[in-house]
């Protein structure tokens, strides 16, 4: 431990470190502290869901720092949970459609690359959290229930069956109390899980009944016969998992104070908790896993770096943030820019700089050397997805010999840079025709750059853009720039037009020239 006054720091992960270790320092004996993420896979894994492991892994190192406490993070898959409604983005959406309010640990994938549906979702969520090399424990509702892991506390729900049923009714509507119960039977027969009113038999050995086809059928609550109604099972995990710490969006703010309350009657076990906001979609309405609006992980990883991804996730997560495409050329700049001041800043600076955070204390050497905005811009103007091309221009631009290490991270922002510049800008380019009087100048500018012969410069190439516009155009010298911005790249502005035909080279500079007044 070091003499670093961790009260002073105002980063968030921080604050939530130190309200979690003043909770279980009072904890006799505690050596390991466990902190609990929950996973629903109906569906591809959510972006949420990932923010959620990331905000907590962040919480995670903090605590580390400030504590000896060992951690234990546990992603919980709530997969013997039913399938309400078919998600839209699953491949064979009609298979689906015979499996409602069957487990999802029990529908077949019909990929055919997995044991079962939930397998398929569990797995893709793994393989995100890998590639963030997250440190978690993966448990499946389903194992734990079936193997009598939730048994003891399934049978304290049972014993306190009065109690808990009349914390909830209250919290339902009319038509919903006469069918609620905590135990939601799963029927040996049609595999569905049943929303029935069940009779307790034996609270002692765990004995319930429920009727099906007017017959009283009896079922044990524990080894995986029942599962139990979400908000009890939240609860009911809390004690069971021994959990110290959990996160939940906004939404389950409600949900979070009803299950506290249903915990009282199990084993007491309530978590430390942060309330975070939700994502919103380009339209601001809130994305939802099976809707499948919004941004994926997979689809910002595709333009954008995972540091960048990070970034907006640890970003002010107790506010409502749209979550679009656009958010990623901000969150590139704003990582770079957070990267360079981090340099200079004292030791409490750097625990409130973000970046400590993303990096779990351990800052990269190096980032990359040009703003991604700028790189865009770039990009656009020259109006080519050529990577050598680009990073001449580039290297022209910076005015800077680059390190191996500046090249290698430019390398690698180029190709995030092409890929955003062929999905959403260069579709929305307008490049205009050029008028009659603003077509005899190109021709002239095309005359004269045909003159030119051996090593052309970049200032060599300026002249000329200066020579022929103060010809065509003597009294308004920027109209001509902005003709040719408009004409040749479909912008108002761009790049220094000499240092853009110097690296474009003579023979497409003609050629682009030409194409623009045929």
């Amino acid at each position: 431990m070091n003499n670093i006054d961790y009260k002073k720091v105002k980063a968030w992960p921080f604050q939530e470190a130190i309200k979690l270790k003043n909770k279980v320092s009072k904890i006799a004996n505690k050596k390991v502290v466990t902190l609990e993420t929950g996973y629903g896979p109906s569906g591809d894994p959510h972006i949420g869901t990932f923010a959620e492991v990331l905000r907590t892994n962040m919480v995670i190192n903090c605590l580390k720092e400030i504590s000896d406490f060992s951690t234990n993070l546990i992603t919980f898959s709530d997969d013997l949970d039913a399938l309400r409604k078919v998600p839209e983005d699953y491949p064979f959406p009609e298979k689906l459609e015979n499996y409602i309010e069957t487990p999802l640990s029990m529908i077949p994938d019909f990929t055919g690359k997995y044991e079962s549906y939930a397998d398929r979702n569990n797995n893709l969520l793994k393989s995100f959290l890998n590639k963030f090399k997250f440190d978690y424990n993966f448990i499946s509702s389903t194992g734990y229930y079936k193997n009598g892991k939730f048994d003891k506390q399934l049978l304290k729900i049972l014993e306190n069956y009065e109690s808990i049923i009349n914390i909830i009714l209250p919290t339902l509507r009319k038509e919903r109390r006469e069918s609620y119960s905590p135990f939601l039977p799963i029927c040996k027969k049609t595999k569905k899980v049943l929303q029935v009113p069940v009779e307790v038999i034996d609270k002692k050995n765990g004995i319930i009944a429920y009727k099906e086809n007017n017959q009283y059928k009896e079922t044990l609550v524990t080894g995986g016969n029942c599962k139990l109604q979400w908000k009890v099972d939240w609860a009911m995990r809390w004690s069971a998992l021994n959990i110290d710490y959990e996160m939940n969006g906004k939404d389950l703010i409600p949900s979070f104070e009803l299950s506290s309350q249903i915990a009282s009657f199990i084993e007491k076990k309530i978590p430390s908790n942060m309330t975070y906001e939700l994502f919103l979609d380009d339209k601001g309405e809130k994305i939802s896993k099976s809707k499948g609006n919004g941004l994926s992980i997979d689809e910002w990883l595709n333009y954008g770096s995972s540091e960048s991804l990070s970034l907006f996730m640890y970003n002010n997560p107790r506010r409502a943030k749209r979550l679009h495409f656009d958010c990623i050329p901000k969150s590139m700049d704003d990582y770079r820019k957070l990267f360079n001041s981090m340099k200079s800043q004292d030791s409490i600076k750097k625990l409130d700089n973000p970046l400590w955070h993303i990096h779990k204390k351990k800052i990269p050497s190096t980032t990359y050397p040009i703003d991604f905005t700028n790189l865009l811009n770039l990009v656009t103007a020259l109006n080519t997805t050529n990577n050598k091309t680009i990073k001449d221009f580039v290297r022209i631009y910076l005015k800077e010999k680059l390190s191996v290490q500046d090249e290698q991270e430019l390398d690698k922002i180029i190709l995030l840079a092409i890929k955003y510049y062929k999905k959403f800008i260069l579709p929305h380019i307008k490049k205009r025709i050029p008028n009659i009087e603003e077509k005899k100048a190109i021709e002239k500018l095309l005359q004269e750059i045909k003159k030119l012969e051996g090593e052309i410069s970049s200032e060599d190439y300026q002249n000329i853009v200066y020579k022929v516009g103060k010809e065509v155009f003597p009294n308004d010298l920027r109209q001509w720039f902005i003709s040719l911005y408009q004409i040749l790249f479909g912008s108002e502005s761009g790049p220094r037009l000499g240092s853009f035909f110097n690296v474009y080279g003579r023979s497409n500079v003609l050629l682009l020239l030409k194409e623009t007044i045929k």
